[in-house]
């Protein structure tokens, strides 16, 4: 059992690293081959959704599965070791691809790279331990993309949240940037992705969060730290001190909103072509 149980994650790790070589190799391959309209589909959701699942998803749970399937291993044990067979066959196939893309780009090798400076600021240990640890929030990251899909869509209809084009927040373009090049470039690709669900979510969660509980914290430290995200903390919530009826009138002053969108209080759908507040009331 014990063969069998290690043949089969050999397996799932080296079966992991080729299906991830080879579509990366494909999707070098696109431009090349006269699709480059169906490349950059793919630097941009939905179709950059699929690749980010394929690439980071996918594997998280073909691996466990094959392992609990394959082998007369205790369930539970085979699920875990099937988990990380298949992290592993990530990490080989990143590492792999890495320095593949540095051979086929090693003229920018010579000149100024990212990685050498950080490795200058804080060192090569500390510079790749913890660029791999901020792999954890992968699955984070595409839980909330995950939610971007189910579960804000259906209050845009529900409530009239509004709509919005997630390719514009979610696509990734630092592969054009001249010089960037193998371990620089899919960590910057990774940030470039992770960079815009999270500022889609986070609209996405201003309209949330005025619509429904337009109240100051009591904080006000924490008031100062969510402005940033949540400009409407100062921009029309009701007084942490206040009453209710503060509370109704403020959301009354803002919803519904203009066209009907309900859009949280300093979205670009309220303001004039001047920049300034849109009168939200009706005229007999």
């Amino acid at each position: 059992m014990l063969t069998e149980l290690l043949t089969t994650l050999l397996l799932v790790a080296g079966i992991t690293t080729a299906a991830l070589l080879l579509a990366a190799g494909m999707l070098h391959a696109l431009g090349k081959v006269g699709l480059s309209s169906l490349a950059d589909w793919f630097t941009r959701a939905p179709g950059l959704d699929v690749w980010i699942f394929y690439f980071t998803v996918a594997p998280l749970l073909a691996g466990p599965i094959a392992t609990a399937y394959a082998t007369d291993a205790n369930p539970w044990l085979a699920t875990v070791l099937g988990l990380v067979a298949a992290i592993v066959g990530q990490s080989l196939a990143l590492m792999i691809w890495t320095k593949l893309h540095e051979f086929a780009n090693r003229k920018h090798l010579q000149g100024p790279r990212l990685v050498s400076q950080i490795n200058r600021a804080v060192g090569p240990f500390r510079n790749h331990l913890a660029v791999w640890w901020t792999a954890w929030a992968v699955p984070i990251f595409a839980m909330a993309r995950l939610g971007q899909y189910f579960v804000y869509p259906p209050l845009t209809w529900l409530v009239r949240l509004p709509k919005y084009n997630t390719a514009e927040w979610v696509n990734v373009s630092r592969h054009k940037f001249e010089g960037l090049v193998g371990h620089d470039l899919i960590w910057c690709l990774y940030c470039d992705w992770m960079t815009g669900v999270w500022s889609l979510g986070t609209e996405m969660l201003r309209n949330v969060e005025s619509f429904w509980c337009p109240i100051r914290f009591r904080s006000d430290k924490k008031c100062e730290n969510c402005t940033l995200d949540f400009p409407d903390v100062d921009n029309g919530w009701a007084p942490e001190d206040g009453t209710m009826a503060d509370v109704v009138k403020s959301h009354a002053d803002h919803y519904p909103g203009p066209n009907g969108e309900n859009a949280w209080f300093g979205h670009p759908v309220r303001l004039t072509v001047e920049n300034n507040p849109a009168d939200t009331t009706s005229s007999d």
